[in-house]
């Protein structure tokens, strides 16, 4: 358990935990793989993938358009390759460019607020209670993602991908809001839904909620052991003594 007492500040991951990003991501994805001429993978695959950031995300979506090309081609009796194919290395830096330029237009449109979290966090917001975001996604897409959905405002620091040197599981994220909000990482509270923020927060020396309704690579969040575990994003609500009443007045105000 954590003592909430202690808690002066709450970071929260963005993919999975605040927003269901998949329509988007999965729209840019396949558009990518498509444009490479490469098996499309769908939604429910793609989600698996999430997590890691786009240069992680392309590694994994082309490994699995190459196997599946492979596997396709050998059931025609072609061989798995052709000797027209861009080499490995080369075609994921092409897929990471065709996939950010299909993300800009998906983004937006792709991304949606899992239920209460809006009102969840405008309660902790309005309570005074310091809040943060901490994204393995590009950077640049995630202040449009934010204005769209109402939120931007809400955050106190935001840390995207590009604004480290290592990416969540690394503690670097983590210790760099803590430094900015002015608090030891002990008395920084991360909420989150795959395994990577809780292995963040664990290294980081901060306590952690893990959700189980997001992105965690097909696993339940409870063998990644974080503190608490939530199934709905305001339980939050009445682990720093807010009401789930003060969640309603907000939706009627």
């Amino acid at each position: 358990m954590i003592n909430m007492q202690l808690i002066k500040g709450v970071a929260f991951d963005l993919d999975g935990t605040l927003v269901d990003s998949a329509p988007g991501l999965t729209a840019a994805v396949d558009s990518a793989l498509y444009a490479l001429e490469l098996p499309v993978a769908g939604e429910e695959r793609v989600i698996t993938w999430i997590g890691n950031g786009a240069d992680v995300l392309m590694q994994r979506a082309l490994t699995w358009a190459r196997q599946e090309r492979a596997t396709l081609r050998a059931t025609m009796g072609k061989p798995s390759a052709d000797d027209s194919d861009i080499p490995a290395e080369e075609q994921v830096r092409i897929l990471r460019k065709l996939f950010d330029r299909y993300y800009a237009e998906h983004a937006e449109a792709g991304s949606f607020l899992f239920p209460a979290v809006a009102e969840t966090l405008g309660a902790l917001h309005a309570s005074g209670l310091p809040l943060a975001l901490v994204t393995n996604k590009p950077t640049p897409f995630v202040a449009p993602i934010l204005e769209a959905l109402g939120i931007a405002h809400l955050f106190d620091v935001i840390i995207g991908g590009d604004d480290v040197q290592n990416k969540k599981p690394h503690p670097e994220p983590l210790l760099l809001v803590a430094e900015r909000l002015g608090l030891a990482p002990q008395a920084l509270l991360f909420v989150g839904d795959s395994r990577n923020d809780i292995l963040a927060a664990k290294a980081a020396g901060c306590r952690c909620v893990g959700l189980t309704y997001g992105y965690n690579y097909g696993e339940s969040i409870a063998l990644s052991e974080p503190d608490v575990i939530f199934d709905r994003f305001d339980e939050l609500l009445p682990a720093f003594g807010l009401p789930y009443s003060e969640l309603q007045e907000l939706k009627n105000d």
